[in-house]
């Protein structure tokens, strides 16, 4: 009886190691695809201040444009 449970429990332990290896091996998938997003939304960040930097020139040099009177085609 000994033999059996021996070999149950290093089935066990078997599959548990097994399970702890698939385990680690998705969490280091995840945290890749973590940082790889994160760098993307940095980017993004980065695109977006500048987008939002030119915008406000632009709005504020259409303030300053002279306000035309008369159609051009006159």
């Amino acid at each position: 009886m000994t033999d059996l449970s021996d070999d149950t429990a290093d089935a066990r332990i078997a599959r548990l190691e097994e399970h702890v290896a698939h385990q680690a091996h998705t969490i280091e998938e995840l945290s890749d695809q973590l940082a790889e997003q994160w760098r993307v939304v940095e980017q993004i960040r980065t695109k977006l201040d500048r987008l939002t930097e030119r915008f406000l020139m632009l709005e504020e040099g259409s303030r300053e444009a002279p306000a035309i009177t008369r159609p051009p085609h006159y």
